[in-house]
């Protein structure tokens, strides 16, 4: 096990212990616990601890088992774009290596939550056989490493893997999806910035990352030493009820991560994976948050509201429609306000 996961709180009795459990609950939580994975990082029991809304991303609960009309193991349909062990090959000009299906921590939401856990990483064969796979397929472009998070893997073993994709011709961008600088910021160090900063090619590092409070002084430091070494950094939100279904936390939330140097990208419709019900927001009511956040932040801070069509059709921007054709060429216009205007017919001259 990488050390990072190794010091996590991995059974609802040791989080009862740490205090995010009461102890009448742990017996209720076997059921959850032998289906899927536990773990919350010492950085996170800590913030849990005086945060509810982070609590509740991390904390099992035995709603976990209650399985909604619609809900599915596989939610976005990665096994059928998956030609060999490791990758999933959605999109022409880019594809997800999935070197490790563990995690620094285990969010109770996850759209994986059915093969995550300690499952340690791909063989060598197996990471030989989708290396192969992306050398031999010119059209890849970009190369999105996730899992599972990738920067639970040592620096070494990760540099390898990023040193292989580096000497792959048509490959130009690459791209890691974390949670670490959120829940083991001290992950990121100076063997992992030496790793990273070795490649011709550039990498983007896009952070998970939910709410506000997320951004502690030890996270904002993890995120200012990748931005001082040159790697972009986006991050990926997902809208969950009862801890960011609000303006005033997602306004919080992505102003908090432009000051730290890190681009709003995308705010994620919870994707349909099973138990996942009572994180759930309604579509309209995330239109609606959506809309009022136009009129509220920079557009530097906006995200694309987004959502992951079932059985893996790709994604697809679903924010609020603020254009609405007339029957004489011209638009009625809403503004983040509400008002209606009048756009006129567009020729071409």
């Amino acid at each position: 096990m990488n050390h990072t996961a190794s010091r996590a709180l991995t059974t609802p009795a040791a989080l009862a212990d740490a205090g995010l459990l009461a102890a009448d609950d742990v017996p209720g939580l076997t059921a959850v616990a032998a289906r899927y994975a536990i773990g919350v990082t010492p950085a996170l029991v800590e913030l849990s601890l005086m945060h509810p809304a982070v609590a509740r991303q991390f904390v099992p609960s035995d709603a976990e088992l209650l399985v909604r009309p619609g809900e599915r193991a596989d939610p976005i349909g990665d096994e059928a774009y998956a030609p060999v062990k490791g990758i999933v090959h959605r999109y022409p000009d880019r594809l997800l290596l999935m070197p490790t299906l563990s995690c620094a921590v285990y969010c109770r939401f996850c759209f994986r939550r059915e093969t995550v856990g300690d499952a340690g990483v791909l063989s060598p064969a197996e990471m030989d056989a989708a290396l192969a796979y992306i050398a031999a397929t010119p059209e890849v472009w970009e190369v999105i490493l996730t899992g599972g998070d990738p920067l639970t893997l040592s620096a070494r073993r990760l540099g390898n893997i990023l040193a292989a994709l580096d000497a792959i011709p048509h490959v130009k961008v690459i791209r890691i999806h974390t949670r670490v600088p959120v829940a083991a910021p001290e992950r990121i160090d100076a063997a992992l910035i030496a790793t990273l900063s070795a490649l011709s090619k550039p990498v983007y590092m896009s952070i998970h990352c939910n709410h506000a409070a997320e951004l502690t002084a030890a996270m904002r430091a993890a995120c200012a030493r990748l931005a001082d070494a040159g790697i972009p950094l986006l991050a990926q939100s997902v809208l969950l009820h009862g801890v960011n279904d609000n303006v005033e936390a997602l306004e919080a939330l992505f102003r908090g991560l432009v000051e730290a140097r890190v681009r709003p990208y995308y705010l994620h419709q919870l994707d349909l994976a099973p138990g996942t019900g009572h994180f759930r927001v309604p579509v309209e009511e995330g239109q609606r948050l959506a809309a009022a956040l136009r009129g509220r932040l920079s557009g530097i801070a906006l995200p694309t509201y987004i959502l992951d069509i079932p059985g893996g059709a790709g994604k697809v921007p679903i924010g609020a429609a603020f254009l609405s054709p007339e029957g004489d060429g011209s638009f009625l216009v809403r503004d983040p306000h509400g008002d209606i205007h009048s756009y006129p017919p567009t020729e071409i001259s």
